[in-house]
């Protein structure tokens, strides 16, 4: 995982004046190439602090180019705004970025290409629009819409997590306190009922038989699951063929697929629309959609679009030879072709799955809150009965 490293230094200058500072980098080659371009001569340099790619948090970029959109639309220069944010930024990662960007902006480098410095922090969604804001002179437009958009789908993909986190939870604390019983509970209880020498219901001695087992084995089991768990894992990262079959089979869930393949179409068309109003080719807005998905499956699927794309098909033939597109996303692309107006049409679309993705959530969310109720008291109400049960007959032992 890429990481970026805050560097303080001490160098010196032509008139071996000594300079202290901090830099952010992402290893100390980087650190020394940049003191050489300010003919600074290092004396000492310490790796003080790592941030890595998930510590720059997706809404402190939408802060970021939401904030500078209203410095650009209040006459600011571009120099002067990236100072003012950095001057009142609490992250010092995030001061030093600020501070860094303006530098390369002072010296002649445009906007799009300081950020596409960092491609650890910004993906390339926001180097292209950059450059079509320094091309037309409406970088505050175009900062405006790309911070418009970003938020919509991190809030959309929030809902969705949401929707799945709390119902997940639940099954795993009812999975905790059911072992909790079964290891450390019910043993006691029948511990009392062995003292009166009676013999157990048949309930509460198959109950009894997975607490045994449960105690020689769980050891074991535990390890086996932590071990099957790291492989899982190791597979997801390295093997592209395991990557694709896990996505295919999300895609056969039930509700699971529908809000995956809603947000998943929602992201592409809002950065396809994003782009086309832009002025942006639909190729390189297809590339743009690309770099901002992170599953190998919708990946390809929009590297085959290029293809189809590169070789002049429009744009609804190309979706007619992937499953993973909706008849309506052909209809209305096809439509907006016709019409001229195509980014209309995938605002629509954008607008359309994004709706259908957040009832949805709510959906699943209400509907599997008391599923989850009904089977955590099922298996409570298990346990409960298996421990209670011998002491129906508790009165004919003791006779």
């Amino acid at each position: 995982m890429a990481t970026l490293s805050l560097f303080r230094w001490q160098a010196v200058d032509g008139q071996q004046q000594l300079h202290e500072g901090e830099s952010l980098a992402a290893d100390e080659e980087s650190v020394l190439r940049q003191l050489a371009e300010q003919d600074l001569l290092p004396v000492s340099w310490r790796r003080a602090r790592t941030w890595r790619t998930r510590h720059w948090q997706w809404q402190q970029k939408i802060d970021f180019v939401r904030q500078l959109a209203t410095l650009l639309k209040a006459g600011l220069p571009l120099a002067q705004g990236l100072a003012l944010l950095a001057q009142g930024h609490p992250h010092t990662g995030w001061r030093l970025l600020l501070h860094a960007l303006r530098l390369r902006v002072v010296s002649g480098v445009p906007f799009s290409q300081a950020l596409g410095q960092w491609p650890q922090i910004f993906p390339p969604l926001f180097c292209a629009l950059m450059q079509v804001g320094e091309l037309t002179g409406q970088l505050d437009v175009c900062c405006a819409q790309l911070a418009e958009q970003q938020a919509r789908q991190r809030y959309l993909w929030n809902k969705v997590v949401k929707a799945l986190r709390y119902p997940l939870f639940i099954l795993l604390v009812a999975i905790a306190v059911s072992g909790g019983m079964l290891l450390f509970v019910l043993p006691e209880f029948v511990s009392v009922y062995a003292s009166f020498n009676a013999p157990l219901p048949a309930f509460t001695a198959a109950v009894m038989a997975l607490s045994t087992g449960l105690q020689r084995w769980g050891g074991w089991l535990a390890i086996l699951l932590a071990l099957s768990a790291a492989g899982w894992q190791a597979l997801r990262r390295r093997s592209p063929a395991w990557q694709l079959w896990e996505q295919r089979l999300m895609l056969r869930v039930p509700l699971l697929c529908d809000l995956w393949r809603g947000s998943q179409l929602s992201q592409i068309y809002a950065v396809l629309q994003l782009t086309q109003q832009a002025g942006i080719t639909l190729l390189q807005g297809l590339q743009a959609a690309e770099a901002t998905l992170t599953t190998r499956l919708w990946r390809d699927a929009l590297v085959a679009l290029q293809r189809h794309i590169a070789q002049g098909q429009p744009l609804h033939l190309a979706l007619q030879d992937h499953p993973l597109f909706t008849p309506l996303c052909m209809q209305l692309v096809h439509v907006g072709e016709e019409a001229g107006a195509l980014d209309t049409m995938l605002a629509r679309l954008a607008e359309w799955h994004e709706a259908q993705t957040l009832a949805l959530a709510d959906t699943l969310a209400a509907s599997l809150e008391p599923a989850m109720m009904v089977v955590i008291g099922a298996i409570v109400g298990t346990l409960v009965i298996a421990m209670y049960l011998p002491v129906f007959g508790l009165g004919d032992a003791i006779h």
